[in-house]
């Protein structure tokens, strides 16, 4: 019988990495009738990607997903077909060293099994049932007969109940000139204003693209938040924010190609289910859920019910003022809307 994990054991030195490398494809006797298992790892590698393992034939076949498996139906993301993996590879996590294949932090994303509903060279079609994963996929081969190394995998079986897609645009809401605090305090929340460039977050598969308020593509202006999206993955979220810089002082400057913060105060779609209609204080939890914090982002407080305090701190900080969200506002896209009102600090 030829040795499946021959490719495998070449690319690595069992000496230098932890990965298990055993010394020959082991003949494996499962009861008959036992599902076979799946595991999916996120792999921060040369660049940040998903590894889909099926068990099949006494060894773990694989594809290297970039951006995920796809949670929409009809989609196709790209899978390169990778060597087989061993079947220790199921619950594998750990540092390969910088150097070696494949060197970087590798770590269980989900785990399960599955069911085969064809296997061929050049196609497979799986039901997946993780604890994280759960749908009917295809993986077919780009070149035919399976030549070659890229595949695409497409998920096939319905989206979910109230599932949508992320959108591609959302324009910003805009807040309305206010003059002072509104007199029912109880009913708004306030948050700091942070000067800076408004921008839209679209996080999806590890990737980020932002837009700034007129709906250009500044993502490559600030490589530095790149960074969060990885941070955020498998998580698929749509974030209102502002981009700033922040000096050792606390003072506010414009953000740089070098150097800059986002600081996200809005979130309008998470997970397949938009909030654009979900009142403002659902919408901060949401947010605050998160728990956006990093070296170049972070979520900002807000100060439910308590104008006269957020002012007061904004003038302690320099800042121009405050905005005034009513709690039970929902987003207006691309609206100057009194649910929101611009305060002046002075």
């Amino acid at each position: 019988m030829a040795d499946r994990l021959e490719e495998y054991r070449r690319r690595r030195d069992a000496a230098r990495t932890p990965e298990p490398v055993p010394e020959r494809t082991p003949r494996r006797r499962r009861p008959a009738r036992a599902a076979p298992r799946f595991v999916i790892q996120q792999h921060h590698a040369r660049s940040l990607h998903w590894d889909l393992r099926l068990e099949h034939d006494g060894v773990l076949a694989s594809w290297a997903v970039p951006r995920g498996l796809p949670r929409e139906p009809g989609r196709n993301h790209l899978a390169v077909h990778t060597e087989d993996h061993p079947m220790e590879y199921l619950t594998f996590s750990g540092e390969i060293p910088a150097g070696e294949y494949g060197g970087g932090r590798m770590t269980v994303h989900d785990t399960g099994t599955y069911r085969a509903e064809k296997w061929r060279d050049d196609e497979v079609i799986v039901v997946l049932d993780g604890e994280r994963t759960k749908g009917r996929y295809v993986l077919f081969a780009t070149g035919g007969r399976g030549r070659g190394r890229d595949w695409m995998v497409r998920r096939t079986d319905p989206a979910p109940a109230g599932w949508t897609p992320m959108p591609e645009l959302v324009r910003p809401m805009r807040a309305a000139e206010g003059k002072r605090l509104p007199r029912d305090a109880d009913a708004w929340g306030y948050e700091l204003r942070w000067p800076g460039v408004r921008a839209m977050a679209y996080v999806s598969g590890g990737r980020l693209r932002l837009l700034d308020g007129d709906d250009a593509d500044v993502t490559g202006a600030y490589p530095w938040a790149r960074a969060m999206a990885e941070e955020l993955a498998p998580t698929e979220v749509v974030l209102d924010g502002v981009l700033a810089r922040i000096d050792p002082a606390g003072r506010l400057h414009p953000p740089t190609r070098r150097d800059g913060q986002f600081l996200a105060v809005d979130l309008l779609w998470l997970e397949g289910v938009s909030s654009l209609d979900v009142p403002y204080a659902q919408r901060r939890d949401l947010l605050d859920g998160l728990a956006l914090a990093g070296p170049h982002w972070q979520t900002p407080p807000w100060f439910p019910g308590v104008g006269a305090d957020a002012l007061r701190a904004a003038r302690e900080q320099g800042l121009p003022g405050v905005v005034a969200k009513r709690l039970d506002s929902p987003y207006e896209p691309g609206r100057r809307s009194r649910h929101w009102l611009s305060i002046d600090a002075s």
